[in-house]
């Protein structure tokens, strides 16, 4: 835990000529709410406005063409989700499909649909980017500079609340590591988040650097028609097999039809993945033998399980990747991929030499490499003038940021599907707002009781991605309500059930 201490943007008066010159423009539109993205948490933040608080107007900004966020971005081989569909997918939605782990254009087609059966397309307005907010306590209200993706016009709107539903990482670039002599590389160097639609990869021998969930979709997908596809990892990662079908939810739902049967299928899996996580945690080791005898039964006989599929951290120290009917392991067995653990030394015009003095050759290179994080949505803040570092706030609850008035922002679970918390968080906006409306207050701002409070990362997990960015993202506090939840049941007893008011949460007419 780090001693730290955040100090928290606060409002402060703001000079009578500021306000008259805000008055000025009281001709731009303003909205109740404002959500930023329109991806999986922003369709979800739409839908829950739209149907709990119809009467209050609200817009959905998002930056590129379409909906759908990650879904629509990502479009390399074999895309798919990690998590199954009855907890991915929204408690309000029930999810049809046979497969349970699906892949990106089932997810794409669940969100689109989601968006017409509650009239969300009026509300989207796309290729508008957030370039900045500044909010003023004076008038109560964000002013957010919008600019338009193609032609660069900016113009300017406010609202009451930022609904921030961006994620948390980069849409315009991924994560890329120095690797050295990459230039001299004769062949197509890709990045999985900027797939070329014409790259065209049959009988070429396919090089996947990386190791994490990316890599592990990636090889099995390239293979079917790839001449072989290797993963080269410098550390291996745990994997386990994943039925892509989920016979009990399927049964469900013809018993007890679409909307029940995926009520209880989503409890029940909500429950097996938090008794995975816990056993896990408290049982490394126990976990560890798991883990590495179902690996060595999917593998050829004799394979060297320990060099290429034992990290040297325990399981859920870093994301556990899940292979849908143990389709990596199919094609490491049948010839058509392998994996090898090794460090480069440099690339060559074509291929790899590696520390250990070998040499893959390859056609094509993947960087499977990770993600570049940032808070967010990257937009700039401030409040009353003076702007908010996101790394000197502490997060209220995991939805808010000390001294930010008027902003709840969405993240997911670094250990459960992302979408769990997402209807979480939608739900006590919903009823935050509603607590509001009957007191008559127009202003929220949470600040903590001791400024000296000990601070430590919000998404405390040891993965590259966030240990890279763990700079520039909110803290979290030692002590609810700024100890963000670690889990799904916690968090249900503090955002789904529990009250809305607390003595750090400040509210204002």
């Amino acid at each position: 835990m780090g001693a730290s201490r955040p100090s928290a943007a606060r409002s402060r008066p703001v000079p009578a000529a500021a306000s008259a010159a805000a008055a000025a423009h009281d001709d731009v539109e303003h909205l109740d709410v404002l959500v930023v993205g329109a991806g999986i948490s922003g369709i979800g933040a739409g839908r829950h406005l739209a149907v709990e608080h119809p009467g209050r107007s609200f817009a959905i900004l998002e930056a590129r063409d379409g909906c759908g966020g990650t879904w629509d971005l990502f479009r390399y081989p074999g895309v798919r989700s990690d998590s199954d569909l009855y907890t991915f997918g929204y408690a309000f939605k029930p999810w049809r499909r046979e497969e349970s782990i699906a892949r990106g254009p089932q997810i794409l087609a669940y969100l689109r649909e989601t968006v017409r059966e509650h009239g969300l397309e009026r509300r989207i307005r796309y290729r508008q980017r957030v370039v900045g907010a500044s909010w003023s306590t004076a008038r109560a209200r964000w002013t957010v500079v919008v600019e338009h993706a193609g032609t660069g016009e900016r113009t300017t709107l406010t609202c009451g609340w930022l609904f921030c539903a961006a994620g948390y990482f980069r849409y315009d670039r991924g994560h890329t590591p120095p690797l050295p002599g990459l230039e001299r590389f004769a062949g197509p160097v890709v990045h999985p988040q900027h797939w070329p639609a014409d790259l065209d990869h049959a009988d070429r021998r396919v090089l996947v650097v990386g190791s994490g969930a990316t890599a592990v979709t990636l090889l099995p997908a390239l293979a079917e028609r790839a001449a072989h596809v290797t993963m080269l990892q410098r550390t291996p990662t745990y994997v386990m097999p994943v039925s892509r079908r989920d016979r009990p939810a399927v049964l469900l739902r013809r018993l007890l039809g679409d909307r029940r049967g995926h009520a209880l299928a989503r409890r029940r899996n909500i429950a097996r993945q938090q008794a995975v996580w816990a056993f896990c945690r408290r049982h490394p080791g126990a976990a560890r033998r798991i883990i590495r005898w179902v690996n060595a039964r999917r593998l050829p006989p004799g394979y060297p399980v320990d060099e290429h599929f034992r990290p040297p951290y325990d399981p859920w120290d870093q994301r556990l990747c899940a292979v849908p009917d143990g389709d990596l392991f199919t094609a490491i067995r049948d010839g058509r991929a392998s994996v090898i653990t090794d460090r480069i030394e440099r690339f060559t015009a074509h291929g790899v030499r590696l520390a250990s003095g070998r040499e893959l050759a390859a056609d094509v290179v993947v960087t499977a490499t990770g993600l570049e994080v940032q808070a967010l949505g990257g937009i700039p803040l401030r409040v009353d003038g003076v702007p908010v570092r996101p790394a000197e706030t502490v997060a209220y609850k995991g939805v808010m940021l000390s001294g930010v008035p008027n902003l709840v922002f969405a993240i997911g679970y670094p250990h459960a599907s992302w979408t769990l918390k997402v209807d979480l968080l939608c739900t006590h906006f919903g009823r935050l707002l509603a607590h509001m409306d009957r007191h008559g207050h127009r202003i929220c701002r949470p600040e903590p009781a001791d400024p000296a409070m000990p601070v430590r990362p919000l998404l405390d997990f040891a993965a590259g991605y966030l240990r890279r960015a763990a700079h520039l993202l909110p803290r979290q506090g030692d002590r609810p309500p700024w100890r963000t939840p670690s889990g799904y049941r916690e968090d249900a007893r503090l955002l789904g059930t529990g009250p809305v008011t607390d003595p750090e949460l400040h509210f204002a007419p």
